[in-house]
């Protein structure tokens, strides 16, 4: 049976994890070995799993785990270029031309290693079988309405920080809100039927933010998309892919447009399918908003683990979406698995 060895997260402020205890205990019933390193920042103590069963291990210790261990994790791996000789499960980002992606792609070819990209496990007809989508949405389109509201004091948003939960988060925002004393911004999502959509959406709706939501129907036609420039928020909810429209090209900088914050959830600017052209570089939780243009005024917002601003929910959610598939690991040659490998056996040739 597999032995999985869930790794720490080397990344600042990411404190999620893609297994709970009760997910691991249920691993463990089926015959599987489960290793979870110790973690400073974790936020599910280790000692949650030491009551599940599971075997613990150093933090950062997974370059020396068995050759048949299967190492899951979330984010990117330490930047140390040493070649990759397991199979990793993890959000890779690097099937779609990404710069970083092929450097981590020559690691694993480097050591004969595997990249089962958490983002290309779909079912039959091509859905994800499982994503942080919905708290991503969420935190994104709070992160945007911390960057508008930054803006009616004349600043651009400082640091962002984790939350114990949604309510806190939500509770944090109203009071910033009524403190500010103006009339709530609008709002236009793209992927408003989608997982990330409805999470901004709901997150609009708590804050009194009124919404116009879009999706594929909406932006069949390719553009221009004039309406984007005539809310106050944008929020790009959808994967970028080739074939996808440009919504903000370079030149809405300088247009007339009343549009001031764009909260790009999707955040994918170094792809070159990336729908918004007026920025290039993702942001980060200490400086989240980047200033694209002074006159009139333009931010972009771009956090590549957004759901790590509500880690306990999203971890819950994503790993009892994850977990059905993970008790299949004992085949790796059909199902989501034998289709992540595909991705992988083509991105390396």
């Amino acid at each position: 049976m597999p032995h999985l060895w869930v790794r720490a997260e080397s990344r600042p402020h990411e404190e999620r994890v893609g297994l709970t205890p009760q997910g691991a205990a249920k691993l463990i019933a089926a015959g599987f070995r489960v290793t979870v390193e110790e973690s400073h920042q974790r936020i599910i103590p280790v000692a949650d799993y030491v009551v599940a069963g599971c075997d613990i291990a150093p933090e950062f210790g997974w370059p020396d785990a068995p050759v048949n261990a299967i190492i899951f994790g979330l984010k990117e791996l330490p930047d140390d270029g040493a070649p990759l000789r397991h199979r990793h499960i993890m959000f890779g980002h690097a099937y779609k031309g990404q710069p970083a992606g092929q450097v981590l792609l020559h690691r694993f070819r480097a050591g004969g290693g595997t990249l089962l990209d958490l983002e290309y496990l779909t079912d039959d007809g091509g859905r994800r079988v499982a994503a942080f989508g919905y708290w991503a949405g969420y935190a994104g389109a709070a992160v945007a309405l911390l960057c508008w509201m930054a803006q009616q004091r004349g600043q651009v948003a400082g640091p962002v920080r984790a939350c114990p939960s949604a309510a806190h988060l939500l509770g944090d925002l109203q009071e910033r809100l009524v403190a500010l004393g103006t009339a709530r911004p609008t709002a236009l999502i793209i992927g408003a039927l989608g997982r990330v959509g409805t999470g901004a959406a709901d997150l609009c709706q708590a804050m009194g933010v009124p919404v116009t939501g879009w999706d594929m129907a909406e932006t069949a036609h390719g553009g221009p998309f004039p309406e984007v420039l005539a809310h106050d928020i944008f929020l790009n909810c959808i994967l970028a892919r080739p074939g996808t429209p440009v919504f903000v090209p370079i030149s809405a900088k300088v247009a007339a447009r009343r549009l001031s914050v764009i909260g790009d959830i999707a955040c994918d600017p170094d792809s070159d399918f990336s729908p918004i052209k007026v920025y290039d570089r993702t942001t980060g939780w200490d400086a989240p908003a980047l200033r694209v243009h002074d006159t009139p005024v333009l931010d972009v917002t771009a956090i590549d683990n957004l759901p790590s601003m509500l880690p306990a929910e999203s971890s819950e959610d994503f790993s009892g979406q994850l977990l059905p598939y993970l008790l299949t690991l004992d085949d790796l040659q059909s199902g989501v698995w034998g289709r992540a490998q595909d991705w992988c056996d083509r991105a390396m040739v």
